[in-house]
């Protein structure tokens, strides 16, 4: 039928989007009014689904069917309509005529909008044109959208939108849903794995008096019965060591780990982990255990052992690289760590290919081999690749190697660039596990405080023996961006922790009182006040004068801040990925964190000098400036990024 291809020519003309939610409020009232409200139905039995039709039609086509989902378009004229149904499978096309139906049925049919959800009796047939479609016999209104879905072409596309608004997202780009099948695919696959291995899933605590099993900055909350601080966990490693030595001897948890740190495309606050542990067992057995598990899943899941991700072909066929670091630090950055014995030479050896260690990390041989592999290697790692023998210093949870007490039985996996599971063969010595919390004790009070916190009752238990053990950690976030071939960790989270929009201005708890209730804690909002700048203080302008060619050498342009995070084991240093509107990311390192958190500057738009010399910085090269406005305060810096509309676009030349 011709009628199929055409829109309805009375076409509405365009209203507001206030105007379109007041009339379908309108059209709600005289539904309520008339006795038929929506809100009132409590259940309809659909029979089958969009895809199942087009699955077997041949075998469906002239029978009856009830089906339900949303409306997502509506064309036609006069007497016949055409919709299209979008259930979880996909979509069908509703056919439905004025002389087929109840007169008085249809007419309300008309009024419905795009975006409400209507539960279809009809019968499976194929139109004039061919189209498989359901035939209407009956369309009751199951709920009324009172808000009108993004226009297709020109709706939700922003990334930010779509992420705040995944419910929205998921109806206007039902796409997506692959991820999250395949996230769920992939978690049911690591359980039947381990599960057919003889471990057993446990729960462990999420709140815990200690922060310990990780190098991390934990999330402090307040206990209101018990009247003490705790911390939301940052591992679940020590609480399953706890059930080795109590003689459960395989046990897996997969739960929730929550790191107060920086947010970039590979790292958001609350994050899946899996995490194993195997008595009688080392970190090759976990070695075994990671590959089967990823390259297993791809099989399974994909039907191939092929991915792309960051624009790399990946091979996840059996049979992974596996490397010591020495010998990756050799190959890859060109200094034998074999070769060195001596902590000071060992620290010269990384300055000279410009690797400096945090400063809080102590001047020793492990600590610049590691500096040397985390800021020269670890970017060069695409194919899967095991990195085997981490130093000590790195390490306080991983047994020593037998071969050389300066490094651990430890592995990272690295693909991609990117880490996706890390193991040991677990320290069971009590007294070497009390020397280590201590020199880790030590490193927070100089200042790092994402390292070990000492936990007396984990020593305790390594106390009435452990058994040789292997244990491994993996990111099911990451795992799953790599079966996906996501760029970001908020394609797979189904909702990632945003910055609220117009959030205001609180004072850190520190700063400012805390309400604390029945229900939790509440933070006093703190409104704006009038600025005081009777005690600022300007650093004088120049005298000299700077000639116009001079000034106009330095290129200042607009850029947007795609990600942004702290810069591992600096105190200072956030590395920003820019857009500078060449199509090409520009990386910068600015040492502002003092003044800003990381996720609150993604999305801005900034000013940075781009023709400035590369300039190393942690093993990083920062390509070009980020200006701020710097005054003094009663002898205390303060410093503001320059920030600029929003609507300027990227690449857009200062003069």
């Amino acid at each position: 039928m011709e009628q199929e291809n055409r829109n309805q020519q009375n076409a509405a003309p365009q209203v507001s989007l206030g105007d379109q939610i007041k009339v379908r409020r309108e059209k709600l009232a005289q539904l309520q009014a008339e006795g038929m409200d929506p809100f009132t139905i409590t259940r309809f039995v659909s029979t089958t689904t969009a895809q199942e039709i087009k699955d077997h039609f041949d075998e469906m086509e002239g029978k009856p069917v009830s089906i339900a989902g949303r409306l997502m378009s509506k064309r036609g004229m006069g007497k016949v309509s055409f919709c299209d149904l979008q259930d979880k499978t996909g979509r069908i096309q509703l056919y439905a005529r004025k002389d087929e139906m109840d007169e008085a049925e249809y007419n309300r049919f008309k009024k419905y909008d795009i975006g409400d959800i209507v539960g279809v009796e009809g019968e499976i047939f194929r139109t004039q044109r061919g189209e498989m479609s359901v035939r209407a016999k009956t369309i009751t209104l199951l709920s009324k959208s009172l808000l009108p879905l993004p226009e297709k072409f020109h709706g939700l596309t922003d990334k930010e939108t779509r992420y705040r608004q995944r419910y929205v997202d998921l109806i206007v780009n039902p796409e997506v849903k692959r991820n999250f099948q395949i996230r769920s695919q992939f978690i049911k696959f690591l359980r039947n794995f381990l599960d057919d291995m003889g471990y057993i899933e446990v729960e462990t605590p999420v709140l815990n008096t200690i922060a310990g099993g990780a190098a991390a900055r934990p999330f402090i909350t307040h206990h209101n019965t018990l009247d003490i601080d705790m911390y939301m966990r940052i591992a679940t490693e020590l609480p399953l060591k706890r059930l080795i030595v109590g003689g459960m001897d395989r046990v897996y948890e997969v739960g929730r780990i929550f790191r107060n740190e920086g947010m970039d495309p590979k790292h958001n606050p609350e994050f899946t982990t899996v995490e194993l542990y195997q008595a009688y067992a080392d970190f090759h057995d976990m070695m075994d255990i990671a590959e089967g598990v990823l390259s297993g899943a791809a099989q399974q899941i994909l039907g191939s052992y092929d991915v792309t991700w960051m624009g790399e072909q990946i091979s996840l066929a059996p049979g992974w690289r596996r490397l010591t670091m020495v010998d990756a630090v050799k190959e890859y950055a060109g200094v034998d760590f074999g070769a060195i014995t001596d902590d000071a030479e060992a620290v010269a050896a990384a300055k000279n290919i410009g690797v400096e260690l945090a400063d809080a990390a102590e001047k020793t041989w492990g600590n610049a081999l590691y500096a040397c592999f985390d800021q020269k290697v670890e970017e060069q790692l695409v194919q899967p690749t095991f990195i085997t023998m981490y130093p000590v210093e790195v390490s306080p949870l991983t047994k020593r190697s037998p071969k050389d007490p300066r490094l651990t039985e430890r592995f990272e996996l690295f693909i991609c660039r990117c880490e996706l599971a890390n193991a040991y063969s677990e320290l069971n010595d009590p007294i070497d596990q009390r020397e280590r919390f201590v020199k880790q004790a030590e490193q927070r009070e100089r200042g790092d405080d994402e390292t070990e916190m000492l936990d007396e009752d984990f020593l305790t238990a390594l106390e009435y023996g452990m058994p040789p053990t292997g244990g491994m950690g993996m990111g099911i976030d990451r795992a799953v961006m790599l079966l996906t071939g996501a760029d970001t960790i908020r394609d797979v989270i189904l909702f990632p922790t945003m910055k609220p929009l117009d959030a205001p201005k609180t004072k850190k708890p520190e700063e400012a009182g805390i309400i604390g209730g029945a229900t939790g804690t509440v933070e006093i909002e703190v409104k704006d006040e009038p600025i005081d700048f009777s005690k600022v203080e300007i650093e004088p302008l120049f005298k000299d004068f700077v000639d116009f060619e001079t000034f106009s050498k330095s290129d200042f342009r607009a850029v947007k801040v795609k990600s942004c995070e702290a810069v591992k084991k600096s105190k200072k240093l956030l590395k920003f990925v820019l857009d500078d509107g060449t199509g090409t990311d520009r990386i910068i390192l600015s040492g502002i964190h003092e003044y800003y958190e990381p996720e609150e500057l993604v999305g801005k738009t900034c000013v940075a000098i781009t023709n400035l010399p590369p300039r190393p910085m942690m093993g990083i090269d920062s390509c070009g400036m980020l200006i701020s406005a710097v005054h003094h305060e009663e002898g205390v810096e303060k410093l503001h990024l320059l920030m600029l509309d929003p609507h300027i676009p990227a690449g857009a030349k200062m003069y």
